[in-house]
């Protein structure tokens, strides 16, 4: 996936106000739009305009923007990295006019999961009172915080423009509880956190979408807890009972006998807490211990003699064409 510049798509400079930005879409707009232009690419250019513009005029859209490309250049090979938008808190109010499926696939990767919003109504009179929008964030957790549950202090940066239209980002901070059991992808709500309500209305809450930190030794997937678990030659080979940490205690896993590497191990109920517990996949590879003293060579040896092993000939041969 290229990366696009919308600055460079726009013609203006990445510190340009929200007037400038307008000018320079209705100028472009003006030049390409496919009822009035003679160019070859009117409507590719004018989707790409359209585009542009749909993130630079959104004070939220711009700042991730501006957050995420910093180095990138334009038609520069692109994926966004994991987790890129964790902590920015955004509206719900989706994208006006434009359709994200209007939109290249560099807008949806980064945009596309977004798309939902609610309307305000109006009458003659004024606005209606009308209670205020949600927001949503995606937080960072640890792993751990979910077998115990936890109060952890959340950090997120708000978007905001300033008088001349420029973006900012606000730093906000919030004390949040963390729910036992709680796993990837579920919504933790704080009622009151959004935004504020239309003529005395209340406000809005803050949706925090749960991801979870890499872990240097667990995968979260759902409700279950993926785990290498390296053993021995002669564990795997005859069958052995291994302790395994976990961050809620340990358990005790029976290897059986003959086990290969790749093989996974399942151990129900051992996986993130909760009504309906996840399970503990272990995917078990084996560690050969270094040759690197006579007494070890001398045992090597004596198997490559007397065990008549030939790994290649227990394995289908994999072809190179």
């Amino acid at each position: 996936m290229e990366f696009k510049d919308y600055y460079q798509i726009l013609g203006v400079s990445r510190d340009a106000t929200a007037e400038e930005i307008k000018k320079a879409f209705r100028k472009q707009a003006r030049r390409y739009h496919p009822d009035v232009s003679r160019e070859a690419d009117a409507a590719a250019r004018m989707q790409e305009i359209n585009e542009a513009y749909a993130v630079l005029e959104d004070s939220e859209k711009r700042a991730a923007y501006d957050q995420l490309g910093k180095g990138y250049r334009a038609g520069q090979d692109f994926r966004p990295p994991p987790d890129w938008d964790a902590g920015f808190e955004f509206s719900r109010h989706g994208f006006g006019n434009a359709a994200a499926g209007d939109f290249s696939d560099f807008f949806a990767e980064l945009f596309g999961r977004r798309e939902a919003g609610r309307s305000f109504g109006f009458s003659a009179r004024g606005p209606l009172a009308a209670r205020g929008e949600d927001h949503q964030a995606k937080v960072l957790l640890d792993i751990e915080d979910t077998f115990t549950g936890a109060t952890r202090q959340i950090a997120l940066r708000v978007p905001r423009s300033d008088a001349q239209g420029r973006v900012t980002v606000e730093n906000r901070t919030l004390n949040v509880k963390i729910p036992r059991g709680v796993h990837a992808g579920q919504v933790i709500r704080l009622a009151g956190q959004g935004a504020p309500g239309h003529c005395g209305a209340p406000a809005g809450d803050l949706l925090l979408e749960v991801a979870f930190r890499p872990h240097p030794r667990f995968r979260a997937q759902g409700r279950d807890l993926h785990l290498g678990l390296p053993v021995a030659p002669w564990e795997a080979a005859l069958g052995a009972v291994v302790a395994v940490d976990l961050p809620h205690g340990g358990v005790k896993v029976r290897i059986p006998a003959g086990t290969q590497s790749g093989r996974q191990l399942r151990v129900r109920g051992k996986g993130f807490p909760g009504q309906a517990p996840g399970d503990l996949l272990l995917d078990v590879y084996v560690v050969l211990p270094p040759a690197d003293s006579e007494k070890a060579r001398t045992l090597y040896e004596t198997m490559a003699r007397e065990l008549y092993f030939d790994p290649r000939a227990m394995a289908p041969q994999r072809r190179n064409d």
